[in-house]
């Protein structure tokens, strides 16, 4: 006979178990698409708005928009799951069937069981995207700002016509432009550059002319060949003709910062090449990666307690402290996480830290709910 019972326990835990998975997903699905898509619109105009001041080409718009969502992505659901949890755990106890699993004695403990498959999903999911994806989605971001960068100013150079770069401190015109499609190996013929140093007028001429980037220090150049240059015409006194067969001239100074210094190349290293620094920084890097999987963890459970907390105090009470709850905790890491740059920090407390704390937070809130302290209180008196 308890054998029949059993097996009858574990059935109906496991339709439940599967009706209880199933709404989170759902609610998973429906806050990841809006959050995604509130993220992915902000994203496109943020690009669009550097295109416009930087010069980025059209056709790196979307790529670039498409990384720096992969970037978000790992935030997007871990605070979407969060969400979902609380939203769910909060439906059953409006519709009653909260009621219903406690009657069959069903509760918190085994909600978190119920979840748990769906949350090791996402940890692990999360942790592949925060150690692999995301470093290499930046590392491509990387490149394609270096290459715009270095290309934007000087990549629409037109056949025949004077062309104005560096707000107008320097005018240029080629007769002749090959390699238009490719525009980090133009090659020009009959050239005409003229430049202005502090305020005296340069006049350069050459027969030809080919763009390259310094490897040393990223600069864009101008190799001309079979030239003349002409320093200070306008002053009779000071006026210099140079003939030369080749003459280097800097276009873009590649030592200056860009835009690629917004996504660090240490962002974009591989985590097996920091896990094992001894650098505050690239330890304060790969113990971030880490965080946000290990923060998924921690929240599931808040999540459920938060969703019981919320019928009395109002529907939206759960989710508004939810989402204090998740700022705080990742502005926590967030500072940790330069305090250990700084060197301000043991990497041995590091970010583990953080989630040390919100753990002890999650125990005295556990014990709270379940009224623990009153019974302590109780038999204190």
């Amino acid at each position: 006979m308890n054998s029949v019972f059993s097996k009858a326990f574990t059935l109906q835990n496991s339709i439940i178990a599967k009706y209880v998975v199933r709404q989170v997903v759902l609610l998973l699905l429906a806050v990841s698409i809006i959050i995604g898509l509130i993220i992915f619109g902000n994203q496109l105009v943020l690009v669009v708005k550097e295109s416009i001041e930087e010069g980025i080409p059209i056709a790196d718009l979307l790529p670039l928009v498409s990384f720096n969502v992969i970037r978000d992505v790992p935030l997007i659901l871990s605070l979407s799951l969060f969400l979902a949890i609380i939203l769910a755990i909060s439906k059953f106890y409006k519709d009653s069937e909260a009621i219903v699993m406690n009657s069959l004695g069903i509760g918190d403990k085994h909600l978190m069981v119920f979840i748990q498959p769906l949350v090791m999903a996402m940890f692990v999911f999360i942790l592949a995207l925060t150690t692999i994806i995301v470093p290499w989605s930046k590392n491509q971001h990387n490149v394609i700002m270096e290459r715009s960068n270095n290309a934007s100013e000087f990549s629409l150079i037109k056949e025949g016509k004077f062309q104005q770069f560096k707000n107008s401190a320097l005018v240029f015109y080629a007769a002749k432009v090959n390699n238009v499609k490719n525009s980090a190996k133009q090659n020009m013929a009959q050239v005409f550059i003229y430049t202005e140093s502090n305020g005296e007028p340069t006049i350069t001429l050459a027969n030809q002319a080919q763009k390259y980037t310094n490897a040393s220090n990223q600069g864009v150049y101008l190799r001309l060949k079979d030239g003349v240059r002409y320093d200070n015409f306008s002053s009779d006194q000071n006026k210099k003709i140079l003939k030369f067969n080749q003459y280097d001239l800097q276009i873009i100074d590649g030592s200056k910062p860009n835009k690629v210094d917004r996504v660090t190349k240490l962002e974009s290293k591989p985590t097996w090449d920091i896990l094992f620094s001894h650098d505050n920084k690239e330890i304060a890097e790969w113990q971030w990666r880490f965080a946000q999987p290990i923060s998924v963890l921690i929240l599931s459970i808040f999540g459920i307690l938060l969703g019981k907390a919320s019928p009395r105090g109002g529907k939206n009470l759960g989710v508004l402290v939810g989402v204090l709850l998740f700022i705080v905790y990742n502005n926590t890491l967030l500072v940790a996480k330069s305090s250990l740059e700084r060197g301000e920090l043991s990497p041995m407390v590091g970010l583990w830290s953080v989630h040390l704390l919100i753990l002890t937070l999650l125990v005295v809130f556990y014990a709270y709910r379940h009224g623990k302290f009153n019974r302590q209180i109780g038999k204190a008196f």
